[in-house]
């Protein structure tokens, strides 16, 4: 299930539109989904037979900025680099399916078409290992309503902090992150990917306008390619590590460089989003990304036989959880939210916040006491889950709106310390991922006696600073 502030913040829209939309055309509103009715299959080949790429020339299909980071990590590349075979995706293509999502780690490609059983056929070609159904569009939605309107200054709901970080000052200062910013690492050179709903107004807000951004991507399927036009959670994780407003505002590394990528599909719920998220990192590794903040999760989705069971979180069974765990392993450092479903039924993390290596965020108040809706561990395999904590109940966002405002949720706690590892990995360039990871964890308030609730605490990243500085002088 997304983060559940998300979806109580859908439904809120949700209730707003339809108000509207009954006063305005007295009941009507609902619309057929984006691209009409459709399923999508995730179809899972065996091998990679025909493929025109080499390991030895991965300037063909990797960029240098990439290859250079595995290089810098000593990491070699391996067969599940190589992209999916163009001939097995040009017979999918002739049998009617429509290919929307491709992951060369997983082997696999999302199908989609408006004749399930085109589709369902497809799993007897020979090359096919498994074809599962992940999606079946509903019958009418309810849209949301597109662009708020936004304020030209970026204006606070509560009191400015005369502090060169504004409000971002305790949540900087939370994280130890200040002495670090102060050597002048602040994410400078640094490139991070934030995984999203949708960044509404990020290019119009002027507060936005000196943010270094790469580029911009839309992995859902259906949807054009404007990622700014619709939900501002994104706008929200975005501004906690990008925000660079001295005295108003500033975020946790407001130099690094910044990919915008929408992979959730807000109006539905289903396992294909996996498949979306999964094309977003792959993307985000071909380009050179050092780090990706992710406040997504799932388990639960509209077609309950698909939901997961608790004894799947073991880092190896979701498919969004087997890309994530190889992350690491590519060079690249995954923050994702833990889930905000302590105070629910099912309280657990959620997928892929169950991946091996990566930091798993959970949130604390503002007195370093957890948050009670934050999702908790262990993983199925019995490690600890969360890795690490950070302000989120509340954190300071800046909405789509144009204000910063206080807003709960491990959304937001995930890009503090998204960013904080972008600017100690910036200081310590020749660490790996796994490396940073362990510095982070190792700095945590409870690191000598984690548990499933706090993980290893609240990072403290100038301890971590001086751990790798006192290792590297030795």
């Amino acid at each position: 299930m997304k983060q559940t502030h998300l979806k109580s913040y859908i439904i809120f829209l949700l209730m707003l539109v339809s108000t509207t939309l009954l006063a305005s055309n007295k009941g009507g509103g609902l619309i057929v989904y984006p691209g009409g009715k459709c399923y999508m299959f995730r179809v899972t080949l065996k091998d990679k037979n025909g493929t025109p790429y080499s390991l030895d020339k991965p300037e063909r299909f990797l960029s240098k900025a990439s290859i250079l980071r595995r290089e810098r990590q000593g990491l070699k590349l391996d067969s599940t680099d190589l992209p999916v075979s163009s001939n097995y995706i040009q017979q999918i293509k002739k049998r009617g399916g429509k290919i929307v999502a491709v992951s060369k780690w997983n082997n696999s490609v999302l199908v989609r078409g408006d004749n399930r059983q085109t589709l369902e056929d497809l799993k007897v070609l020979s090359f096919v290992k498994e074809s599962k159904l992940v999606f079946t569009s509903p019958d009418s939605i309810r849209p949301l309503s597109q662009r708020i309107r936004y304020n030209s200054e970026l204006q606070s709901l509560d009191s400015t902090i005369q502090d060169y970080y504004g409000m971002g000052k305790g949540q900087i200062e939370s994280l130890n992150g200040r002495k670090l910013h102060n050597l002048g690492f602040m994410g400078q050179g640094m490139t991070i990917a934030v995984l999203d709903a949708g960044f509404m107004n990020v290019d119009k807000i002027p507060a936005f306008k000196n943010l270094n951004i790469s580029g911009t991507h839309n992995f859902v399927a259906g949807h054009d390619n404007d990622v700014y036009k619709e939900m501002d959670h994104g706008t929200k994780t975005l501004s906690t590590i990008a925000m660079n407003q001295p005295t108003v505002f500033v975020g946790t590394a407001p130099k690094a460089n910044f990919w915008l990528l929408r992979t959730e599909d807000y109006l539905t719920e289903s396992p294909a989003e996996e498949d979306f998220w999964i094309a977003a990192v792959e993307f985000s590794d071909s380009v050179g990304v050092d780090v990706i903040s992710s406040s997504l999760g799932y388990h639960g989705f509209d077609d309950k036989t698909m939901n997961y069971r608790y004894s799947d979180l073991n880092g190896r069974t979701a498919a969004i959880s087997q890309a994530a765990s190889r992350l690491a392993s590519k060079g690249i450092i995954l923050v994702n939210s833990a889930g905000n479903d302590g105070m629910g039924a099912w309280k657990k993390i959620n997928v892929p916040a169950d991946a091996h290596d990566i930091l798993t965020v959970g949130a604390v108040s503002l007195d370093k006491v957890n948050a009670p809706f934050s999702s908790i561990g262990p993983s199925a395999d019995g490690r600890v889950k969360p890795d690490v904590m950070a302000f989120g109940c509340p954190t300071n966002v800046v909405s789509g709106r144009g204000y910063i405002i206080p807003d709960n949720g491990t959304s937001f706690a995930c890009p503090l310390i998204a960013g904080m590892v972008a600017c100690l990995w910036q200081a310590f360039p020749n660490k790996s991922a796994k490396e940073i990871l362990e510095l982070v964890r190792q700095s945590g308030s409870n690191r000598q006696y984690p548990d499933n609730i706090m993980g290893y605490g609240v990072p403290d990243f100038w301890s971590a600073y001086e751990s790798a500085t006192r290792y590297n002088q030795h």
